[in-house]
């Protein structure tokens, strides 16, 4: 969106009038992160983690390409040459735990992103689209992360891709056909590898295409705000650039600082140490867990043990750990208050937390073993999820009695910078 005090881009350098004149890239930067995008003047640190999430990804994308370089998607050799990686190739052993853990990194930068939007109502009108493709790339993360992980073909990776891929074979009729063309063959070998590799290399291309898809529905409406109250005039706004490329670059500093202590100091904490086993059919392990970011949706798929009539218990833990995700898509409509952010809606804020609260418990549970109490607590848990958003959520915004909206984001700046303590004590802080 351009409002119409936005800044215009006037290029003084023949050089740059020629370049703009035709092929207008400098324009349309300066349009989408430069001084000729205004946004709210009062977003907070929150709103870092979009520019983070890019950040992570180009991390992935550069030491993906290096590491793709070195490695052979083959089952006798792939193992091999991860460890060659490591121990041969110069700064090979940075790249891929860089690799690895900025997976992590990314997925933490992008459920603080969600968290964000769920609390201040980013997913309300007019930003429907901006939440839909959001999650066009939560799903398409997951999927590319699934497959990085089966790559070091380790025991982790192995019989990780055993576990996910057989969840598609409680399908009826048609789930073992699936399977068994997933994995090309009755079991994860070379061409579960081949394939794996090739959409691993080519999905993060495909994220970075929808960002910008997700980007550009973001400018269509502009940047939400933590008031949830739309732009009213100039004053409401700054430029992007400066303001928030300074903003941004020192979170991104934060960010960078601490990838670095873990990478340099703790690079396989977040990772599983099977999977410095080479893979082997014959051996299964102990506890078989996919990585961290997974947790809570493979303690949903566990939390079903028994039977509903015909329908397996394994074919409705499927069922809900697809709609756990596939109800975000409708949260748009499914919380229909008119009010946007948690800030003024006291009753939503309390079971916004107990939802975190409930997918931490979810996280925990899905990384310990599937046994009591555990199971039990999942599906506690995971009967939450579900009722938080399919009931809670249109019950809060029927019944809620939301606080006084500001009238503008100036009012609201104005009101918690420029009164005494008495005076704010009803004004949120920014």
């Amino acid at each position: 969106m351009s409002f119409p005090w936005a800044e215009q881009y006037t290029p003084k350098h023949p050089v740059m009038q020629w370049v703009d004149e035709k092929l207008p890239l400098p324009r349309l930067v300066y349009n989408a992160v430069g001084a000729g995008y205004p946004v709210p003047r009062n977003l907070n640190y929150f709103w870092n983690f979009g520019v983070l999430a890019g950040l992570a990804l180009v991390i992935q994308i550069v030491t993906g390409v290096i590491m793709a370089m070195h490695y052979g998607a083959n089952d006798l050799v792939a193992f091999g040459t991860v460890e060659q990686t490591m121990r041969d190739v110069n700064a090979g052993w940075l790249m891929r735990y860089a690799h690895a853990n900025g997976a992590s990194f990314f997925f933490i930068v992008v459920y603080l992103h969600i968290f964000r939007g769920l609390y201040f109502g980013s997913y309300k009108a007019p930003r429907e689209m901006v939440w839909l493709l959001g999650l066009v790339i939560f799903l398409l993360m997951m999927a590319t992360a699934f497959m990085g992980y089966v790559l070091p073909w380790g025991q982790m990776s192995y019989w990780g891709a055993k576990v996910i891929t057989g969840l598609f074979g409680a399908i009826p009729v048609v789930g073992e056909p699936i399977q068994t063309w997933l994995l090309g063959g009755f079991a994860p070998g070379n061409a579960s590898l081949n394939r794996f590799f090739s959409l691993h290399f080519l999905l993060p291309f495909v994220i970075a295409g929808v960002i910008i898809l997700h980007i550009w529905a973001l400018h269509i409406p502009g940047s939400s705000n933590p008031t949830g109250v739309e732009v009213k005039g100039p004053q409401d706004t700054v430029p992007f650039h400066p303001y928030y490329t300074a903003k941004d670059g020192f979170g991104a500093g934060v960010f960078l600082i601490a990838f670095s202590i873990l990478l340099f100091f703790a690079p396989n904490f977040l990772g599983h140490p099977d999977n410095y086993i080479e893979a082997n059919p014959l051996s299964t392990p102990a506890h078989i867990v996919p990585e961290w970011y997974f947790w809570p949706f493979y303690a949903i798929l566990r939390a079903f043990t028994v039977d509903f009539f015909f329908i397996p218990a394994k074919l409705l833990g499927v069922l809900a750990m697809f709609a756990s995700i596939l109800l975000l898509f409708f949260l748009p409509w499914l919380d229909t208050s008119p009010v946007r952010s948690g800030r003024y809606r006291p009753t939503f804020r309390k079971f916004w937390w107990i939802l975190l609260g409930d997918v931490a418990v979810l996280g925990y549970c899905g990384g310990a073993p599937a046994a009591e109490p555990f199971v039990m607590i999942s599906q506690i848990a995971a009967a939450y999820y579900f009722a938080h958003f399919l009931i809670i959520l249109p019950l809060i915004a029927r019944f809620e009695k939301p606080l006084p909206l500001p009238g503008s984001i100036t009012e609201a700046v104005l009101a918690t910078y420029g009164k005494t303590d008495g005076e704010t004590a009803a004004v949120p802080a920014e």
